[in-house]
């Protein structure tokens, strides 16, 4: 089966993570995805890492799978007037290159757009596209840091902490994949491109967004909460036997269930812990007698006896233990990639119930340019 975005072509100027996974994901999708290289060496993000497959890191092959990679010197005349050939024939381009590169190169916006009235150019930055900091360059940690993440994650009495997963960088790449297919779709009805402009910090307020919401119309300030939930309780991983298991009483009715499987029925009826209002109140006293419950029991028994009673819960897995999940082997997440010995996480949608299948491995660098250039 052909993937939905066949016959659309993607040009990325891509380093590292947004702009590549932004690329990968047009590329698992179908698109056909020219990703344009420096030649010496290319993208830094193949050498962000030790060795993996063919002296690139393994990051490289997770956000640059199915692509096609071509050389270009953009400092020469050459090599700028390579990239308009290039783009002639693309409907999108996307790049996240230093702050202000672009417009250097003389391959920023609207010199672009000038050109290729029908292109849509989707412009990733750390900062934004205006303000003071937009031409300041940023990763995902400073990003986090910069834009109230850190501040919100962690223990409540601990340092500020980087979440696990680079959601900045990825979440800036999806919002630019949506900037870009709404876009595509006016295109359709008007003949005419435009420009996408997205940000790490755009991307860190939104996800902050609810605790933002909260300061701006309450003057409430966020607290850290772990696990757990700052409306919510109890909603939080607490410590079984042999590990830990998070349990999410999101209303009265199951907060019942749950005291009476403890074996505190009466906890019900208790003014103190009858409603999730009261409860927030009273949460010094209640959380630490539920933990107290919850440690004398295995972990797979409170898992068994919360979903026998209806009561949401999951065990706080580590990597093994969701790869070993029969529900993860289930959706086939984690797939072959072609050509290749090696296996990467595959996009989290399907269409038809049939989900997107990786179109071959990243690609050596140049390795295209004389299938795509017509050079060596």
């Amino acid at each position: 089966m052909k993937g939905v975005l066949d016959g659309v072509r993607v040009v990325e100027l891509g380093q590292v993570l947004a702009g590549p996974f932004a690329g990968a994901i047009f590329a698992d999708l179908g698109a056909d995805v020219i990703k344009v290289e420096k030649p010496d060496g290319g993208d830094d993000a193949r050498r962000m890492g030790p060795d993996f497959r063919h002296g690139d890191a393994l990051n490289f092959h997770e956000f640059n799978r199915g692509k096609k990679s071509v050389t270009l010197d953009l400092k020469s005349p050459e090599g700028v007037e390579a990239l308009h050939g290039l783009l002639a024939g693309a409907d999108i381009m996307l790049h996240n290159l230093r702050p202000g590169a672009a417009d250097a190169l003389g391959i920023g916006a609207q010199a672009v757009t000038a050109r290729h009235p029908h292109l849509i150019y989707c412009e990733m930055s750390a900062f934004g596209h205006i303000g003071p900091e937009r031409l300041r360059p940023g990763y995902e940690p400073l990003l986090q840091a910069f834009g109230g993440l850190s501040s919100i994650t962690g223990e409540p009495d601990g340092p500020p902490v980087r979440m696990g997963a680079s959601v900045v960088d990825q979440g800036t790449g999806l919002w630019t994949v949506l900037g870009a297919l709404a876009m595509l779709e006016r295109r359709h009805r008007t003949g005419q491109g435009g420009v996408v402009n997205t940000s790490l910090f755009e991307t860190a307020l939104l996800w902050a967004g609810q605790k933002i919401s909260a300061y701006v119309n309450m003057g409430k300030l966020p607290e850290r909460h772990a696990s757990g939930h700052p409306n919510l309780t109890p909603y939080e991983a607490f410590d079984a036997a042999d590990g830990p298991v998070l349990v999410c009483c999101g209303n009265d009715r199951l907060f019942a269930k749950f005291a009476a499987e403890l074996g505190h029925v009466e906890w019900a009826s208790d003014e103190r812990f009858s409603t999730n209002r009261a409860r927030l109140k009273h949460k010094p006293l209640l959380l630490p007698m539920i933990a107290a419950l919850m440690r004398i029991t295995p972990r797979a028994e409170w898992l068994e006896r919360l979903a026998r009673i209806g009561v949401p819960c999951a065990p706080v897995n580590n990597i093994p233990e969701v790869l070993a999940e029969p529900q993860t082997q289930a959706l086939g997440m984690v797939q072959p990639v072609p050509g290749e010995d090696f296996s990467l996480v595959a996009m989290p949608l399907s269409f038809n119930g049939e989900r997107p299948r990786m179109a071959g491995p990243a690609p050596r660098l140049g390795a295209h340019n004389k299938e795509i250039l017509g050079g060596g």
